[in-house]
Parts: C-alpha cells; structure tokens; sequence
C-alpha cells in the first residue's frame, strides 16, 4: 500500500506529490487525460511553443513557480506586460485609456469602500456609465463569466492581492508545469470513478484498476467534483456543493499565424472594441512568434464555435490594422477549454455569495483525503500559482507541517 495516491496531474496534483516526495512518501498520481500539466498546456507550432491555457506567472514577487523555475534553469521574460496599452492608439486614444482604467478604479474602489449587499459585482457599476463594457470585459479575461453571475467579495480578494507584476516563460507555462512533473509516478489514461474511504485504507477505482493508499489527494476541476463524476463513500457533500458554488468561467484562446511575421510588432498589444464587453484581448506575435494571441472571456463565448472566433478576430482587427491584414491570418490553434473531456471550463469564479466557498473546498475532511485546485485559493484562484500553493498545503493537512 502507497502512502498517497493523487487524483489529477495538473499543478495541484504535481504540487502535491512533490511535497510528498520530499517527505520521503511513496505517491502515484492518477490522471484521466494523456497528458501532464492541467490547465496548463503548451503545444509546439513550427518549433513555436503555444500555451493554450495559463501564460503568464502572476504575482511574481511572492509566486513560488519564479525560483523553482530560476533553478531548473527555464528561461523567464520579465518584460513588463503592454495590457494597459495600445499598438498605436489605434481606435483608441489615450485619453479614452486614461478614461476606462479610472473607471476600473472607480469601480473597484466601490467594491471595497461600498460592497453590495446582494454580493453581486454588476451592482457596483455606475448606471448608465460609458465604460462599463470595457469593466465586464475585463471581468470575462479575469472570472469568465458576466459581473452578475460575479461575487463582489470573491472579485475584490484577488484584486487586491494581485501584484502588478507579470511574467512570460518562452519555452511555455505547461512545459514548466511538465518539467516539474518529470520524476513523479503518473500514470495517465486513468479516469477515476470511484474512492472509498470508508475503510482501513482508501480505494481509489479507475477504468485500470484499484489503487489503495492510506491516504489521498483530490486535484480535480470544480466541475468535475460538481458533476458526481467521482463517487465519494462515505460522501463529500459539503465539499461538492462548494465545488458548484464554484464553477469554472469560459475563456479561450486562439492562435492566429501571420503571413508576413514583419507585418505587426512584437509582444504589442490590441483591445478590439474598449466599450464592448463581447471583444478580444489580442498580443501580436507574443514573444517573437509570427502569430496573433487571441484571448476571450465570459458567458458570451457560449456558443460560439472556433470559426466564429475567427470571424470575429478578423473582424476587430480588421478594424484597426486593415482588411488585407485581416484576411492574411489564419488559425494554428485553438484551446476549446469548455469542450475538454476532464475540465469542461477555464477557471473557477464564485457565485454571488459563494467567496467562502474556496474554504470550505479546502477544508480538512474528517478522514485521510484533502482536496486541491485553484479553486481552493481565497485570493489567487484561476492561477497557477494558486493550485500550486493548495496542493503543498493539502499535504500538510494531511501529515502535518514539516519541522
């Protein structure tokens, strides 16, 4: 019998069996794709590498992938991020950038200074204010989903924790996270139905077969927790009902090639529409590569398919760098979170009311399981560096802090 057995190889989990690792436990990770890495998740275009999940090592002064990254050597591009700004001004001017992030602070600020009493985030916005387009589009990159469906509280804690300090890895996020991963026991190809803790040891079911440890970790997506994909027995309901409290939001990217690389600058960055909440977030050619990064949230995107997507990318910057421009590009890839077998979304949002739900994930069940995930994380959910820090955490829960 294994000390720990880990459900879910994404940061969590690899978090998780490293710290077991460490400790000198035996730990086998089970994961139902056929991969390493979660929601992070890097693809090779033409010797380009290509994140189609998570990008950019948020927080860095205090996120704790920076040194594990500087030891093993990973190259990190510390170039100040260009979001607040726009390749040329073009459609729109610096005074309307001025206009929208004061707004964004207004906001923000009423959320702090204020909190709506319904916990819901839309009801901090200035009726009628011409920018509250360009706020629910920031709140689509951030939660994936509308203000409405937002908790003010849950917005507000990884506000302001966040630091404004964000980095890229040019050989990729989900590399990092794989490299992380290498001397660890995963087995892929393992979709867990089943864990029973009901007796001496826990019994972890798979289509592969029993596993039992003596304890277990599970670092799987809210929506799959949420959906009873996994039994529990005894049950988790507490902690499932946590977990729908906390849905995943939809984002996607899109990865457009450029006919002529000299055609855009590099790592420049382009809103489409700045007042509309349904627009994209565009980096030209991100780190030098000939390609546009085409980043989109919220509920919007339901329904949308890849090649309206397209159309739509097209469509905005069009707008801004010309027709011929547009027309040239074509895509390479597509991430389609939603559509994902294992994940079914992006990252997690709270509810209206729901923010205390990230505690009571996390909180420690009378037994010898612990859950991880980003959604765990009260300030640095939908990052992750979050799940990161959860799983680490969700060992010690279990074998207690090491002295």
């Amino acid at each position: 019998m294994i000390d720990l057995a880990v459900v879910g190889a994404g940061a969590a989990g690899i978090a998780a069996a490293r710290a077991a690792q460490e400790r000198g436990l035996t730990c086998i990770i089970l994961e139902a794709s056929d991969r390493i890495g979660g929601r992070a998740y890097t693809v090779d275009w033409q010797g380009h590498p290509l994140d189609l999940g998570a990008t950019w090592m948020h927080s860095t002064g205090r996120n704790p992938l920076v040194p594990l990254a500087e030891q093993a050597g990973v190259a990190i591009d510390r170039a100040p991020t260009p979001w607040r700004g726009q390749y040329r001004n073009l459609g729109y001017s610096e005074t309307d950038q001025a206009e929208s992030w004061a707004a964004m602070q207004a906001f923000t600020s009423r959320l702090r200074d204020n909190p709506p009493q319904s916990d819901r985030a839309s009801d901090a916005l200035e009726p009628g204010g011409q920018w509250n387009g360009f706020i629910e589009a920031l709140n689509g990159y951030l939660n994936g989903t509308s203000l409405a469906k937002t908790s003010a509280a849950d917005f507000m804690a990884y506000w302001d924790a966040s630091e404004n300090s964000n980095w890229r890895l040019p050989q990729g996020y989900g590399a990092l996270i794989g490299a992380l991963g290498k001397r660890l026991d995963v087995r892929t190809g393992c979709v867990v139905r089943r864990v029973d803790w009901s007796g001496a040891a826990v019994r972890v079911t798979s289509e592969q077969g029993t596993l039992e440890a003596k304890h277990a970790i599970i670092a799987v997506p809210t929506n799959a927790l949420a959906s009873g994909a996994i039994a529990f027995s005894p049950s988790l309901d507490d902690h499932l009902h946590a977990a729908a409290g906390l849905p995943l939001g939809r984002v996607e990217k899109l990865f457009l090639r450029l006919s002529d690389a000299e055609s855009a600058p590099a790592n420049a960055h382009l809103v489409g529409s700045p007042r509309s909440a349904e627009t994209g977030s565009y980096m030209l050619r991100p780190l030098g590569s000939p390609t546009i990064e085409c980043f989109f949230g919220g509920d919007w995107l339901d329904g949308m398919s890849e090649d309206d997507l397209v159309s739509k990318s097209r469509d905005e910057l069009g707008g801004l760098l010309g027709a011929d421009f547009a027309r040239s590009l074509q895509p390479v890839a597509y991430s389609d979170w939603k559509q994902h077998d294992f994940i079914c979304g992006s990252y997690s949002f709270a509810r209206p009311g729901q923010h205390r739900a990230r505690a009571s994930l996390r909180e420690r069940v009378d037994g010898p399981i612990a859950l991880a995930g980003e959604a765990c994380s009260d300030t640095d959910y939908a990052t992750v560096h979050g799940a990161w820090e959860s799983g680490r955490k969700a060992v010690g829960q279990l074998f207690g802090k090491v002295a």
